[in-house]
């Protein structure tokens, strides 16, 4: 025979089981967490536009999602985040092809001398057919290509002459970035290539380790470089389209709906940093204009061009699978 008490404890373990219960069923859903890589510093028109992504993710998941975007890559240098991103460790980035290369075989023909012929055009063939066919290939990796963002075009700077001709870069040192095909490039146009790290160019300049690098405007500006070598020669010889990517893991653990809003806010984020880079472009180079530096117009690039045909034909040798991508891009812009 049961005890009053033992009634009264009974009883008072149903109300505590039933209050429990109705108390999870009203907690809302633990909010996703993502980190998010970016190498820029804020103000950046890249950073700019990756925080109005984070805000309109979890603005439109009504907190399902809250991204937080990391800058000056606080989290790991560029080839160290892409692995993390691969892994699910970070959640999103935003990352240059460049470097992409050794992960990606495919995104090296992005980096091909002269592949693009203007800003305009490059952004034409990304948002299209052949840019999915670049997004094919990341998810291979692990990495899914929301939308694509501009860096402008890379152009020759350096200490001592402007460039005008292939001749000019003889015998000069100049940093690129670590990529086989960009060292090939300085090495036919008779320069000495030397890859090295970006916060190491400022110094290695001024200390003439180097004679010379190559870079866009806003870069070339919000580095300081213009300070330690003040020719600035519009070869224009790359023009890189960057990713805004997210992690496949993160992706696949979205709903469709949820999918859907990070896709949008990802293109929508694309349009803002292409729009602001204009901006802080001109910016930049009425900035180091007024600093003094000598902007020269390169008036025949047809024969830094032409000097770059053995990389193209080795490449192609190389990769005969990617032959197809080249000559599709290359037709695109005729």
């Amino acid at each position: 025979m049961l005890t009053n008490k033992t009634t009264n404890f009974r009883h008072c373990l149903k109300l505590t089981t039933a209050t429990g219960l109705l108390a999870m069923v009203a907690l809302p859903a633990q909010a996703e967490q993502w980190r998010g890589w970016n190498i820029h510093p804020p103000g950046y028109p890249n950073s700019v536009a990756l925080e109005s992504f984070a805000e309109e993710v979890a603005e439109k998941t009504e907190g399902r999602v809250e991204p937080k975007v990391y800058h000056n890559a606080v989290l790991g240098d560029q080839p160290d985040a892409i692995e993390q991103t691969r892994s699910g460790a970070l959640d999103f980035a935003n990352f240059n092809m460049g470097p992409m290369g050794p992960i990606v075989p495919a995104t090296n023909v992005l980096s091909l001398p002269f592949i693009f012929s203007s800003p305009e055009d490059m952004y034409r063939i990304m948002d299209g057919e052949i840019g999915e066919r670049f997004a094919d290939a990341l998810a291979d990796k692990n990495l899914i290509a929301l939308s694509w963002f501009g860096s402008g075009a890379r152009s020759l700077y350096n200490t001592d002459h402007p460039v005008t001709s292939p001749e000019d870069v003889d015998g000069l040192k100049v940093r690129v970035m670590n990529n086989d095909l960009y060292v090939q490039m300085i090495d036919e146009l008779g320069g000495n290539a030397t890859p090295m790290a970006y916060s190491e160019v400022y110094q290695s300049l001024k200390t003439g380790v180097i004679d010379g690098a190559e870079n866009n405007y806003p870069s070339y500006e919000s580095s300081g470089h213009y300070e330690v070598a003040q020719y600035y020669s519009l070869t224009e010889h790359l023009i890189l389209p960057e990713c805004l990517c997210i992690a496949k893991s993160t992706w696949t653990e979205l709903s469709e709906e949820d999918q859907g809003i990070v896709r949008e806010a990802a293109e929508n984020a694309a349009q803002e940093q292409r729009k602001l880079w204009e901006e802080q472009a001109q910016k930049s180079r009425e900035m180091v204009l007024e600093s003094g530096v000598k902007i020269n117009e390169v008036d025949d690039k047809s024969v830094f061009q032409e000097k770059m045909q053995p990389i193209y034909d080795a490449f192609i040798q190389e990769h005969p699978d990617l032959e197809s991508l080249v000559s599709d891009i290359q037709n695109a812009q005729k």
